[in-house]
């Protein structure tokens, strides 16, 4: 995340204000949590809304961000998560497990450096289980990441598209949808 975005507490501060306003803060975990997986791995993890999430659920998570004051701030509201600083088009990037789905939640990978994200999508496949899921949610811009486009780079990196949305309560996609929630299963 760059220029003057909101980081670290003010940035959850804007998602405290829709909580508050009575606004669904956690349908990103209850799509991740309805595969029921053992472990996940929060990929530009922010401050950690989701990862906190799924391990109140009893998910055994690892996240995982470049912006060191996400982190911090991540760090002060779970310090028992393991928070993991560096760039997911990094192939150095290590964890002590493989996971059985990795999120990218939250427009992670419109958030990426533009031409990197197939190697974020084959970095993140690498830390998949066999059969393990990535579940990524961005929205769509005429100039930005398209599904084609993210289906042929999942492709190259071994994934292969279980579902798609248009949103993580999982509405319907169609072409004219300006948000996709896709599913891509390790082959």
């Amino acid at each position: 995340m760059a220029g003057d975005a909101p980081r670290g507490e003010e940035y959850d501060r804007r998602f405290e204000e829709l909580a508050a306003r009575g606004a669904d803060m956690h349908g990103e975990a209850d799509l991740i949590d309805s595969y029921d997986p053992t472990s996940v791995l929060d990929a530009g993890c922010g401050t950690g809304r989701v990862a906190i999430e799924l391990r109140r659920r009893g998910r055994a998570v690892t996240g995982v961000d470049l912006d060191p004051r996400m982190l911090e701030a991540a760090r002060r509201k779970a310090a028992d998560i393991t928070w993991v600083e560096g760039d997911l088009a990094d192939p150095a990037l290590t964890f002590d497990r493989q996971f059985e789905v990795v999120a990218l939640a939250g427009n992670v990978l419109i958030f990426v450096a533009p031409g990197t994200e197939g190697s974020v999508l084959a970095n993140m496949a690498r830390r998949l289980v066999p059969g393990g899921r990535l579940i990524a949610g961005y929205s769509l811009r005429p100039d930005g990441l398209s599904v084609a486009r993210h289906d042929e780079l999942a492709d190259q990196a071994g994934l292969i598209l279980e579902s798609r949305w248009s949103t993580w309560d999982r509405r319907p996609f169609a072409p004219d949808s300006s948000y996709a929630v896709s599913v891509h299963r390790l082959g």
